[in-house]
């Protein structure tokens, strides 16, 4: 008779349509029992649509059938809450005092650097009036989902995302709310969001430390705040105030990161510093935090998120930044 194991493991092949990631990563499996050559298989029916569910009932059927001594398989569907079911071991949220520093940037090339490393990621654009995450990994499809919960978007490489750009009807449209009616959203976002089994959930925030990034901060179990900042005089103190709002929200400063840095010339083999003097030391001890990484302008990486092709970019220094972090986590 076939083990629980070999079960386990023939149901990694069978995919939820919506999201194309297994019904054992979604986290869908609920219960597993065997008897006499009979299997009876509990799945949580939470964001699939009928038709999604009965698809997913014969093809569980079917890859369970074919293991040795599997006479019969029996498939039931239970109601779950999304909230429920999400099991994520790190949840990290990126933010900066103020907008236009590059915070969305991070984000994205950090989903794309974890993802290369072999780890399950997923991008949550909390920025609710200003989401850019769907442009810069060219998505525009909206998410399917029931009463019980919303299936993510998964992007070229296999990134869950989920922004309320993928929810409007036009991702032209503007987002004209009172911070009430966000802050809704965004617990919503932690609710009803079916992410299943994640490595890393990324969270781009809103800028500053006004209602969003708060309510956020308050709504989801936060593993750590990575803070993004540009080399400019007036920084340090916006810095101090995003970093002192997470501290005073008992969340751990895995460190900072400066965006714009430099622009490098290869013509002539020179960096320019085009915002100033870089720093980044100076700012990783003003908050006592460490310096995950320096970023460069790099034209290149413009290019692609413009065209939603940021996935296809490669850098060392993008490499180095996910590393210190991952080190900065397990530390």
């Amino acid at each position: 008779m076939a083990t629980k194991d070999q079960i386990m493991e023939s149901l990694e092949e069978v995919l939820v349509p919506a999201v194309k990631r297994s019904i054992v990563r979604m986290n869908l499996v609920r219960e597993i029992t065997t008897s006499n050559r009979k299997v009876d298989i509990s799945l949580a029916s939470t964001a699939l649509i009928p038709g999604a569910q009965d698809w997913i009932k014969t093809k569980v059927e079917q890859s369970v059938k074919n293991l040795p001594e599997v006479s019969e398989v029996k498939v039931e569907y239970t109601d779950f809450k999304a909230k429920d079911l999400n099991s994520i071991d790190h949840i990290l949220a990126v933010m900066s005092g103020k907008g236009g520093v590059g915070k969305s940037l991070v984000s994205g090339l950090l989903a794309v650097a974890l993802t290369r490393a072999g780890y399950d990621v997923g991008i949550l654009d909390a920025d609710i009036t200003g989401p850019s995450i769907p442009k810069m990994f060219g998505l525009n499809e909206h998410p399917s989902g029931d009463e019980n919960g919303i299936l993510p978007v998964l992007s070229k490489s296999g990134i869950e995302v989920m922004s309320i750009n993928l929810l409007l009807p036009s991702e032209d449209d503007a987002v004209i709310w009172r911070g009430p009616l966000i802050g809704n959203t965004i617990k919503q976002f932690g609710e009803d969001v079916l992410w299943g089994r994640l490595d890393y959930l990324i969270v781009d925030l809103p800028p500053g430390t006004a209602d969003a990034p708060l309510t956020l901060m308050q709504s989801f179990p936060i593993s750590g705040v990575i803070v993004v900042f540009t080399p400019q005089d007036l920084v340090e103190m916006i810095v101090r105030k995003a970093v002192n709002m997470a501290r005073k929200m008992e969340k751990r400063v895995l460190g900072v990161v400066e965006n714009m840095s430099y622009l490098y010339v290869p013509e002539i083999d020179k960096r320019i510093e085009i915002f100033g003097k870089s720093r980044g030391e100076q700012m990783a001890r003003a908050v006592n935090a460490p310096l995950l990484g320096v970023l460069p302008i790099d034209p290149e990486l413009a290019k692609l998120c413009d065209e939603g092709n940021i996935e296809r970019y490669d850098s060392e220094i993008v490499t180095g930044l996910t590393h210190s972090l991952i080190q900065e986590l397990s530390g």
